[in-house]
């Protein structure tokens, strides 16, 4: 896969200009090697890593930039670091005047926090990859957690991804698990956006679509090597995540890795972390969760056509926002009044369109094959179930849709079978 060409962008058919302006990528083994040359330039620069990740490279980072390295921040947490107001606070406080570069060693959370602090700084930054665990390494998004909500904010992509061979595959199994978890969502998300192509008239772009699914494809058949740690699995995988990244770039958003599956993940991942429940990493959930979202669609189709169902109930659905995302809540509320979907009338587009949205939800792999995937990289469905509950997983199926600005088959789902369920 070349995807140093494709960081060239692409004048596209689709009438769009789509740009990427990440300077290097460079996976390989021992590319780890590359990172003084990258950051040649500066002379300022943030380290920044965690009790995990530091270990792996940390001290050959600081090696290799010497006196340039003006601070460093090593997040100390037991469990899983979230990227929450106080995880910025504590790397705002080591930025000063003269710092000209940020470097992350890490993966999701670190390359969060680091994207979004240097956005916001307005200073460049070279993320070193720990784990082949999930796409965000290429995106502009940075998926935070703030005010209890979990918020994509528009930043800007790194300017070096030094992703190394022979450190990816050492990474612990179930963060490997994630990254292949994360790919095989891309089933699901690509649907969805088709599916709104066709419901809301979405753009979509057919190029930036292949692309993401060329990735799918080069990937969705490597679990049983992944497993292995098979070096050429593992470069595989982490191109795929960089790859569907630059899509994601590309679009100026996330839509092309992205949907309902990522909003179930968005859902255990906020509400276990305001309850203090366990939750998969991202990533796992992801791939969970595509199965989940597949079965609504096989669901789905099984509807000869669509019935009119009765009024919105705003009181209702307000109480039951409150009691699943409490101090979260509000936010939620406001952000689906000013997105207005509740009251707009789905059912005339559904029926002017049901063949058309059978059609897309047809294609998509059966929710049988997708946990054979699942299986093949060693992930059995029964520790989804087992961890959140028939309960839990359906308020994410009927709520999780909230948490985003985004249309998915959630909303479809939520339209044609809320009511029909004892509440």
């Amino acid at each position: 896969m070349d995807i140093q060409g494709l960081l060239n962008g692409r004048e596209c058919e689709c009438g769009r200009t789509h740009r990427c302006e990440i300077k290097h990528v460079i996976i390989e083994d021992n590319a780890i090697a590359r990172v003084g040359e990258l950051a040649g330039a500066y002379k300022h620069i943030l380290l920044v890593a965690d009790n995990n990740t530091y270990p792996i490279c940390g001290d050959s980072v600081k090696d290799q930039i010497k006196d340039k390295c003006e601070n460093v921040l090593i997040y100390k947490s037991e469990g899983l670091l979230v990227p929450n107001e106080s995880a910025i606070d504590k790397m705002q406080q080591l930025l000063t005047d003269n710092t000209d570069l940020i470097i992350g060693i890490g993966s999701g959370v670190i390359q969060d926090l680091c994207k979004y602090v240097s956005f916001y700084a307005k200073l460049p930054y070279h993320i070193i990859a720990t784990a082949p665990s999930m796409d965000g390494y290429a995106s502009a998004g940075a998926a935070m957690i703030t005010g209890n909500m979990k918020v994509t904010y528009s930043a800007h992509v790194p300017e070096a991804i030094i992703a190394d061979v022979s450190i990816l595959k050492n990474a612990p199994m179930d963060m490997i698990r994630s990254g292949y978890g994360d790919i095989l969502g891309k089933f699901s998300c690509l649907n969805d956006w088709k599916l709104s192509h066709v419901v809301n008239n979405e753009y979509l772009c057919d190029y930036v679509y292949d692309l993401t699914y060329d990735m799918l494809q080069r990937t969705k058949d490597l679990g049983k090597k992944l497993q292995e740690r098979d070096p050429d699995a593992i470069k595989t995988l982490t191109e795929a995540l960089i790859g569907v990244g630059v899509a994601m770039a590309y679009m100026g958003n996330s839509r092309p890795a992205s949907g309902s599956e990522h909003h179930l993940s968005h859902f255990f991942e906020v509400t276990g972390i305001m309850n203090k429940e366990p939750y998969f990493m991202h990533g796992t959930d992801v791939a969970f969760s595509t199965v989940y979202t597949q079965q609504l669609r096989e669901e789905l189709v099984k509807v000869n056509a669509p019935e009119q169902r009765s009024q919105f109930d705003e009181k209702t659905w307000s109480t039951e926002i409150r009691k699943i995302y409490s101090a979260a809540a509000e936010g939620v509320i406001e952000l689906q009044k000013k997105q207005g979907w509740y009251n707009k009338d789905y059912i005339r587009i559904y029926k002017e369109k049901w063949d058309d949205i059978v059609n897309v939800l047809k294609d998509a792999p059966s929710s049988d094959m997708l946990i054979r995937y699942l299986e093949s990289v060693g992930l059995d469905i029964s520790d989804f179930e087992k961890t959140y509950g028939k309960e839990k997983i359906q308020n994410a199926l009927w709520f999780a849709k909230d948490l985003k600005d985004r249309y998915s088959v959630l909303w479809l789902y939520y339209c044609l079978f809320y009511e029909q369920e004892d509440r």
